[in-house]
């Protein structure tokens, strides 16, 4: 039996394994990963790297083993997610696996963003599998915002569609940390976690904030839909993600990511990673 984690090269995947060796031997853990030159760090602390490619089934043959717990990290492609986790789905229930936990999202069926519809036909594909599942429904990450500060700093504001909403978000060290509580702990098996931090933020909070350490004036542009979309656009994302990104906006301004039921902090044993500090570390990377 061991412990089985999909995109482990990835942002999330990493921190979860680097959660897991703090917990249980590296021999028992085992990444997935499509580029597994991206893992000969984790290979050399004793971690298992198997190549794996969420869009080819015959690579996901033999990865599981009876008993194993499994993290399933959804996939970045948007419109081939759900062909993509039912393969791993399948491979995991073929294979007898103990656990399959999935990274989901804050809310499941309320929230009604086009991001969420994968991550909910997914949920649903687990669920009809008979395989014993723990769904980690995962709010939004700090870095979503903290990983934009460059750009917030030149522009001079912060930009979005997102109104006077709230949104919950956590570190995605706290997210890592409670995947690896799950995966190493008891008593997970057919649960449903709602994660997010522990307070709820408005996006010109934010930028208060970020004025607040910068010692600069940053407000908060609330733009329409489609000329957020388009400002995305200009700035070089491509244009199925600016959409995303702006309907997960909307999302947050009816107040579907605003959720602070206290999972995450109960999980991880502390309060979530306040987001000034998430500003504070990203400020200082930018430093040098």
């Amino acid at each position: 039996m061991g412990i089985v984690v999909t995109g482990a090269t990835g942002a999330l995947g990493r921190l979860v394994i680097e959660e897991l060796l703090t917990r249980t031997a590296p021999a028992g853990i085992v990444g997935l990963a499509r580029a597994p030159a991206r893992a000969v760090d984790l290979e050399a602390r004793g971690v298992g790297i198997r190549t794996v490619d969420y869009g080819r089934p015959d690579t996901l043959e033999d990865v599981f083993a009876a008993g194993d717990r499994v993290l399933l990290i959804s996939g970045n492609e948007a419109g081939q997610r759900v062909t993509q986790h039912r393969a791993v789905i399948d491979a995991a229930r073929e294979a007898g696996v103990a656990l399959l936990a999935y990274t989901s999202v804050l809310g499941g069926p309320t929230a009604t963003f086009t991001l969420a519809e994968e991550h909910l036909a997914t949920e649903q594909a687990l669920l009809a599998s008979g395989v014993p599942y723990c769904l980690l429904r995962n709010g939004w990450y700090h870095e979503n915002y903290t990983g934009a500060l460059a750009t917030t700093l030149k522009n001079g504001a912060v930009f979005g569609c997102a109104g006077q909403g709230r949104v919950a978000t956590a570190a995605r060290r706290d997210y890592a940390e409670a995947a690896a509580v799950v995966l190493t702990g008891t008593g997970h098996e057919n649960t449903v976690y709602e994660l997010s931090g522990d307070t709820a933020w408005s996006m010109a909070e934010y930028a208060a904030a970020v004025s607040r350490q910068t010692g600069r004036r940053i407000p908060y542009r609330d733009l329409p839909q489609k000329e957020y979309v388009a400002r995305m656009i200009e700035s070089g994302m491509p244009a199925l993600g600016a959409r995303m990104a702006a309907e997960a906006d909307a999302g947050i301004a009816r107040g579907e990511l605003a959720a602070t039921p206290g999972d995450l902090s109960r999980l991880i044993g502390r309060p979530t990673t306040p987001i000034a500090e998430a500003i504070a570390e990203a400020l200082a990377r930018l430093a040098g």
